[in-house]
C-alpha cells in the first residue's frame, strides 16, 4: 500500500502547493456559490463516497475514492481519503488529514488539510436532510465533488443532483464518474477505523 497526498473529497488544500494549473471555473459569475445553513460534523462523519468530481491533477486516475470522518475532542475532524488507482483492483493509496471551522458560526464552510500548516476550502453547497448526501464545491467553483453514503445511489439520483448543479450555474460537462463497489459489504476496509461492534 503506497502513502499518497489524495484528498478526494476534501482535496481542496493541494490546491495551495499545486505544481500544476489549477482546474478552470466551472461556476458562472463571481459570486461564490450558496452553502447549506449548517453542518452537523457529528452527523457528517462516517464513510462517504464520491459519485462524481470535476477533473484535477492530484484525484487523475482513481477509482473506488472514499472519504472517512471521524469527529475529535478538539472540534476538528480526522479524514481519511482513499483512491485505487487505475482501477478497483488497482493499488490503494491513502492520505490523512483534518477538517475544522475557520468560522465556528458557519458550519458550512471548513477547511480541510493533508499539507501541515497549509488548508484549502471545502463548502458543503447541498446536503440531504438524513445526510445520506452532500455535494462540495469550493468559492471559486473550480472543485466540485457529488457524495454519497452509498457507492451505488443510482442514475435518478446522478440526474437530480446534475440537474440542481446546472440550475445553479455550474459547468456539469466532464465530469468525472468514478468506478464504485457494488455495494459496502463488498468494498475493502484496508486503511479505515476498525467497525464498531455493534455494526459487525
Amino acid at each position: 500500500m503506497r502513502r499518497f497526498l489524495l484528498p478526494p473529497l476534501a482535496v481542496l488544500p493541494l490546491i495551495l502547493l499545486a505544481a500544476c494549473a489549477p482546474p478552470r471555473d466551472r461556476l458562472a459569475g463571481d459570486t461564490p456559490p450558496e452553502t447549506v445553513p449548517a453542518v452537523d460534523l457529528e452527523r457528517y462523519d462516517g464513510l462517504w463516497f464520491e459519485i462524481a468530481r470535476a477533473d484535477h491533477g492530484f484525484e487523475r486516475d482513481c477509482q473506488g475514492v472514499t472519504a472517512f470522518y471521524t469527529p475529535q475532542p478538539d472540534g476538528t475532524m480526522a479524514v481519511i481519503n482513499r483512491c485505487w488507482k487505475g482501477a478497483l483492483d488497482g493499488e490503494l493509496d491513502i492520505a490523512e488529514g483534518r477538517a475544522r471551522y475557520p468560522d465556528p458560526a458557519d458550519t458550512a464552510k471548513l477547511e480541510v488539510s493533508f499539507f501541515g500548516p497549509f488548508y484549502g476550502d471545502y463548502w458543503v453547497i447541498d446536503l440531504a436532510e438524513d445526510y445520506s448526501w452532500a455535494v462540495v464545491s469550493g468559492p471559486e467553483g473550480r472543485y466540485l465533488w457529488i457524495l454519497a453514503r452509498e457507492p451505488q445511489p443510482g442514475e435518478a439520483f446522478i440526474e437530480e443532483r446534475l440537474a440542481d448543479l446546472r440550475a445553479r450555474g455550474f459547468d456539469t460537462d466532464g465530469l468525472i464518474f468514478p468506478d464504485q463497489w457494488p455495494g459496502i459489504d463488498t468494498m475493502p476496509r484496508a486503511g479505515l477505523p476498525p467497525q464498531p461492534s455493534s455494526t459487525q
